[in-house]
């Protein structure tokens, strides 16, 4: 365990804070700390091996308040002993639990009709915070507690360090199949467009379906990332190879299709990055994961670093080890389907720690998804109207600035197609144009 208190100390604190300085603090009992520490944190009993892992570790609602911040463990009670300060509120395990989604693997019986941890059952939404950062915050009270301890020490800038733009390709056309031209024809007859519409793509070329949206979508990324620049704007689209036996994952994608092939090449030709949408099979089954990469580098010649799982089925935290094992680095998967908002805590990326046997592993990054467009308006969801959608985002987005995190954004290009009576066209241009003046 010390390899991850280690990180979860310094994570706390941030990567601008110098390793020097996390040594002052110390995860112990008062009196087994030594001289060079200057505050210590005192463990809850939440790593306890008699409950660690079943659902008596599981934290007590309604929670404590500490610093006017929700606490997961521990008192918010503070002491100071022979110049050290002694911290009750247990950090480190708040921390572990939310970085690590630990609830997710002790409640594995909750799930939602696609067997997903739905974010209404979560801690961060049932005590109230998950639209904020919680870990970010812990970090934030720990510095100014150094700083009171007489420690020089800086706060991070207050500015959004990275954006994601990100787009799944969950469906790239309407009506270029003939089960989708077939059923356009036949609403046509009750809307005559929409019938035109379908035997112009279907008899036309891609860019006449009204779900080919990349270049509305890439040009208003690519305008972003002008003004923002490219180390801090990254525009990444996810793109599945494979899944071909259940529902979730119609239509079934194939990469030997010229309208692939076209979208591959238009990735390329913008400069948008290439990463593997792993199917909703290899949600279920994590071990297919390595030859949808596979598959994927071999058809676009591009080496694949980025995954995001399809319906972001990303069911169990343990199941991380596949992706590395794949050979993936950074994964953006956890959002919460029917919640905007910060599923892990955090609005900056994490290295995977695996609450199964309590282990970090700096090999693989994990974002959090922050806003994904259908969260925001479906029924089943949030449902929110256009107004109140633009302002919950912007409260978001606000909130990331103020912790130097990042933003990680994913809107789907059947969700911008220009006749559609959806809002997240629009929504979309007005975030962009709220971002650049970040």
């Amino acid at each position: 365990m010390q390899e991850t208190i280690q990180y979860l100390i310094q994570f706390l604190l941030g990567p601008h804070v110098p390793a020097s300085v996390a040594e002052t603090i110390a995860y112990c009992q008062p009196s087994e700390a030594s001289s060079q520490h200057k505050i210590v944190i005192v463990p809850s009993g939440f790593f306890n091996n008699e409950t660690y892992g079943s659902e008596a570790s599981l934290p007590q609602m309604p929670l404590k308040i500490w610093e006017e911040t929700p606490l997961i463990y521990g008192d918010d009670i503070v002491e100071t002993i022979d110049d050290k300060l002694i911290i009750y509120a247990d950090l480190v395990a708040s921390a572990f639990f939310l970085l690590s989604r630990y609830e997710e693997m002790v409640r594995s019986d909750v799930r939602d009709m696609h067997q997903r941890f739905p974010g209404k059952e979560s801690l961060p939404y049932r005590a109230g915070f998950i639209d904020r950062p919680l870990v970010d915050e812990y970090g934030q009270i720990l510095r100014r507690l150094l700083r009171e301890q007489d420690l020089e020490l800086s706060e991070p800038p207050t500015r959004i360090n990275k954006i994601y733009l990100t787009h799944d390709v969950d469906q790239m056309a309407h009506y270029r199949n003939v089960r989708g031209m077939l059923g356009g024809v036949l609403r046509g007859f009750k809307r005559k467009k929409e019938g035109s519409r379908a035997l112009k793509s279907y008899f036309g070329n891609l860019w006449d379906d009204p779900w080919y949206t990349f270049p509305f979508l890439f040009k208003t990324d690519n305008d972003l990332r002008q003004k923002t620049g490219t180390d801090r704007c990254e525009n990444i689209t996810f793109i599945r190879s494979s899944g071909a036996k259940l529902k979730e994952d119609k239509p079934f994608p194939d990469l030997l299709h010229p309208d692939y092939k076209t979208l591959i090449r238009y990735c390329k030709k913008k400069n948008i990055c290439i990463g593997l949408h792993t199917s909703f099979e290899a949600g279920i089954e994590p071990a297919l994961i390595s030859a949808e990469k596979v598959k994927l580098e071999k058809y676009s010649a591009v080496k694949i670093f980025y995954n995001r799982h399809h319906f972001l089925n990303a069911r169990h935290p343990a199941d991380m080890k596949f992706l590395k094992e794949a050979g993936i680095t950074d994964d953006f998967s956890l959002g919460y389907a029917d919640m905007a908002g910060f599923r892990l805590g955090t609005c900056r990326p994490v290295k995977w720690i695996n609450p199964v046997d309590r282990s970090v592993d700096c090999s693989l990054t994990l974002h959090s998804l922050n806003i994904m467009d259908r969260t925001l308006d479906d029924k089943r969801y949030m449902y929110m109207n256009a107004h109140e959608a633009y302002m919950y985002c912007v409260q978001l987005i606000d909130i990331i600035e103020q912790h130097n995190g990042e933003l990680c954004m994913l809107w789907h290009n059947n969700s911008v197609e220009k006749t559609s009576t959806s809002y997240h066209r629009d929504l979309y241009k007005q975030l962009i144009e709220y971002l650049s003046d970040k």
